[in-house]
Formats: C-alpha cells, sequence, structure tokens
C-alpha cells in the first residue's frame, strides 16, 4: 500500500495497488511519511475498506478528529464485546463508536448521567443491539480507570441500529424508533389480548429491513398480482390496516409504500391479531 494522503501521525489514505482506497490507523502510521511512500506494516492496527460508496478522503478526515486512543479502545473493546467482524470493520460505526466514547469519558470524569431519549423503546426494539451495546460498555470499562455508566449503552445501540442505513446521523433511527411504536399501537387499537411477542419480533424485523428499503430506495415491486389479490380477499380488515400504516410510513418519512410492500405488511398484521 501507498500513502497516498496524511491525516495526522496517527491516520492515513492510502491506495491498494488495485485501484482502491483504504484508511489506515495506527500510531505513527503518518509520522515523518510523505505521499507515496510505503505504508509500513508494522505501525498498522486497522485497515478499513469504505463501502456503501462513502467517500474515504472524508471518512479518513473526520477519523483524524478523533483520538488515536479513543479508536483503539473501542476496536479493541468492540472485539472484547464479541461484535461481529462486519460491524468492527465499518468505519462510519467506529467512527460514531469512538467519537461517543470521549463524551462518555468526559461525562463520567463529571460525573453526568446521560439522558437519552425513547430509552424504554430501544430497549424493547433493539434487544439485541441493546446486549451488544450493553458488553461493548462493560469491556470499555475493563480498559478504562473511570467506568462510564451503563446509560451509555443506549446511545450506543442506537448507534448499532444506525449502522444498517445510508444515513449518516441518529435522526433517522430516532424517527424510524418513534414510528414503529406508533405503528404497533396502531395494530394493537380494539384488541385487548396481548400479542404474541414472537410475532411481534418479527414484525420489528420486518419493519428494520422495510425501512432500509425505504432509505436506499429499493421497495419491493413487481410480484405477482395473484399474491396482492389473495391477501386482499383473505385478509381484508388486515389490508385495511396495512393501509393505514402505509399512511403514517408516508407522513413520517415521506415516500409511499408500494402495493407489494402494503401487502407484506397486511400478512403481517394478520398473523398478529390472529396470534
Amino acid at each position: 500500500m501507498q500513502v497516498l494522503r496524511i491525516f495526522n501521525n496517527n491516520v492515513v489514505l492510502a491506495s491498494t495497488g488495485e485501484g482502491g482506497e483504504v484508511v489506515v490507523t495506527g500510531r505513527g502510521i503518518g509520522f515523518q511519511v510523505k505521499q507515496g511512500d510505503e505504508v509500513d506494516a508494522t505501525r498498522i492496527a486497522k485497515v478499513f475498506y469504505p463501502a456503501d460508496g462513502r467517500d474515504p478522503d472524508h471518512l479518513a478526515e473526520m477519523l483524524s478528529f478523533i483520538p488515536a486512543e479513543h479508536i483503539k479502545l473501542i476496536i479493541d473493546s468492540m472485539a472484547d464485546a464479541g461484535m461481529s467482524q462486519d460491524n468492527r470493520d465499518k468505519l462510519t460505526l467506529v467512527i460514531a463508536l469512538a467519537d461517543h466514547v470521549g463524551g462518555a469519558i468526559r461525562r463520567a470524569h463529571d460525573g453526568q448521567i446521560l439522558e437519552v431519549p425513547l430509552r424504554a423503546e430501544v430497549q424493547q426494539l433493539y434487544a439485541e443491539e441493546y446486549q451488544q451495546a450493553h458488553r461493548l460498555v462493560e469491556a470499555i470499562n475493563e480498559r478504562i480507570s473511570v467506568p462510564i455508566s451503563l446509560e451509555e449503552a443506549v446511545a450506543f445501540t442506537l448507534h448499532l441500529v444506525n449502522a444498517s442505513f445510508t444515513s449518516g446521523d441518529l435522526s433517522y433511527t430516532y424517527k424510524m424508533t418513534g414510528l414503529i411504536e406508533q405503528m404497533i399501537s396502531v395494530i394493537a387499537e380494539g384488541d385487548e389480548k396481548q400479542m404474541d411477542e414472537i410475532s411481534v419480533a418479527r414484525f420489528i424485523t420486518h419493519l428494520r429491513y422495510l425501512f432500509v428499503r425505504i432509505a436506499q430506495h429499493k421497495q419491493l415491486t413487481g410480484e405477482p398480482t395473484a399474491v396482492s389479490d389473495a391477501v386482499n380477499k383473505s385478509y381484508p380488515e388486515a389490508v385495511t390496516c396495512a393501509l393505514r400504516l402505509a399512511e403514517l410510513v408516508e407522513l413520517r418519512l415521506g415516500e409511499p409504500l408500494t402495493e407489494d410492500e402494503i401487502s407484506y405488511l397486511a400478512l403481517h398484521v394478520a398473523r398478529l391479531r390472529r396470534d
């Protein structure tokens, strides 16, 4: 790998030799080097391969503003917490978590507790990510002298969820969280019995994939008309409810749902009300 740009002593942009560009971190990786030099392999801590069309130059610049010790803390703690290699390789996620941990450490030293909105909703809707975030906080605390609050796990959860979307900030994830709660409330209207937890979990998973498709402008379309006709005929009440949910989605996210997406929503509504 050859150095393309030096951002600071610990972050450089490099070419892979195959036309690609990568962000390379490591203590002293950019010290006393110049453009065109070979990257010192002995100093490499992590190589990131930017994805989703992200500008590697911009990502490297963002990373350069974060203290090297916070980057290493997050990378090592993610591994200690058993987080997937896929997540550990997501540069945007590492940047978000490393930036947040800096604030968390300052709050811990100042005796402040982070107040995160939608705390209960986050724990309920994103149980798996919350458990990962909880383990991450514990792993971080094993490596620092003043432990950060477990409340920080809520914010880390939102960053983990946000990593699934093309949006670079948490605003879309906050909006999605409130929308999921609202949609479940609409389905539960007029039904006194509690909905089955497994079916609710499946529905939430479906919604999360739906929101990814909306964010990427790749909604489902082109299913045989017979499928929609069968759903309309078999579950007319669920279809009516699904149309209400589609109106909520369009109102909150600004994009109408396709007929296929509405049909799949109706199937989930029917299952929730049946179970």
